[in-house]
């Protein structure tokens, strides 16, 4: 039997940071020793493995347990493989340190800590008697969750089926069947250029700007937060970022913001796009707005009746569905079509901090529950 925490250990220690946050051929950088390793070791215990190319040198990882039996459904297990990072993060980042009950390291909690528990629950599942016999599991190690979900839409675009997949960020070991969308906007406001000590012949791009932020901070957040999810919660919106102008003595001629806005189910890029636009009209404001992102990242919302999530909620000893604030790869998987679920070891707190661990006990815990969950399957 394999422990969750050795694995997690050997995990850590193999740097996967996303390649977006790092210089181009950084060695930290990318997932291919991690997927690597994954399929080394789901091999070596008789699953099928195979990598399936996304981007050059990055591939997702399948491990599949086959049922003896005629398959009735595919359960998939999909953690993702990379982490965040930054050019000066140090590399006593990547060796595991266990001190007062927790595990610390890049990766830790996001999400080694799931990939860890996934994987052990699977190869003790498939290496036991008391193993499904009509149902097929499926572990998807996916790549690029932290940037643009380049993994997890490869896989739903490829036509992969399943009756649930179980996607894993750090839950606190709650079920998870609602989570925000997500949504980066640029706006861009353009003035005329003049000298600083004739700005009546110039106009400033730069006040006009504030005053756009002045009403998405203000008229936009009150009436975002009239609108309300049961798990959810209210949407909301963050301007991040700004910049305008070059120095004091020339009258700005351009600006640009960028706005994080968290969408609830229901909430789309076309109505996002609308409503701002309708607010800038009504207050005699004008901007051009596009998307930062390649992608629009959509909420999740899976039906907690649906068989197999409420078998996972009496797995996990849970009575009532939970959402949480972050968006992650279960929504895109659901978008294809794969009723999608959130679960992992770990909280959300302890994620991209400089000082990123996990309990230890929340990492055998979740592998127990994930383990009595693949067991409980016919």
């Amino acid at each position: 039997m394999i422990s969750s925490q050795t694995l997690l250990r050997e995990l850590i220690a193999i740097p996967s940071v996303n390649p977006a946050f790092l210089p181009l051929k950084d060695p930290r950088g990318g997932e291919k020793n991690m997927a690597d390793f994954v399929l080394a070791l789901g091999a070596s215990n008789g699953l099928d493995a195979e990598l399936r190319k996304v981007l050059p040198n990055r591939s997702n990882v399948l491990l599949r347990y086959r049922p003896t039996g005629r398959i009735v459904d595919t359960v998939v297990l999909a953690p993702h493989l990379d982490t965040v990072g930054e050019p000066s993060m140090p590399d006593s980042m990547f060796r595991p340190i266990t001190k007062n009950g927790r595990l610390h390291g890049r990766g830790a909690c996001d999400t080694k800590g799931s990939v860890s528990a996934m994987l052990t629950a699977l190869l003790n599942v498939a290496g036991s008697p008391n193993r499904p016999k009509q149902t097929e599991i499926v572990f998807a190690g996916l790549i690029d969750e932290e940037n643009s979900q380049e993994g997890s839409r490869a896989l739903a675009g490829s036509k992969f089926k399943a009756s649930l997949a179980v996607v894993g960020e750090p839950t606190r070991l709650k079920v998870v069947t609602a989570h925000k969308g997500d949504l980066w906007i640029r706006l861009d406001t353009v003035g005329k250029s003049a000298h600083g000590s004739r700005p009546e012949l110039g106009r400033n791009a730069v006040h006009a700007m504030a005053q756009i932020v002045d009403l998405l901070e203000t008229r936009y957040a009150e009436s975002l937060r009239t609108r309300k999810h049961p798990l959810l919660g209210s949407p909301t919106g963050n301007v991040g970022s700004i910049s305008g102008g070059t120095q004091p003595n020339i009258v700005p001629g351009s600006c640009w913001i960028s706005v994080d806005r968290r969408t609830i189910p229901g909430e789309t890029e076309k109505k996002v796009y609308a409503e701002i636009k309708a607010l800038l009209r009504q207050y005699g404001r004008s901007a051009r707005l596009s998307n930062i992102r390649t992608a629009f990242c959509d909420p999740l919302e899976t039906d907690p009746n649906h068989p197999l999530v409420r078998s996972f909620f009496r797995a996990a000893g849970q009575k009532h569905p939970e959402g949480v604030d972050f968006f992650c790869d279960a929504a895109v998987l659901a978008c294809a079509g794969i009723p999608s679920v959130v679960f992992g070891p770990g909280d959300i707190a302890q994620a991209h901090t400089a000082d990123e661990w996990i309990s230890l006990e929340s990492l055998d815990k979740g592998t127990a529950l994930l383990t009595r969950f693949l067991q409980s399957l016919p």
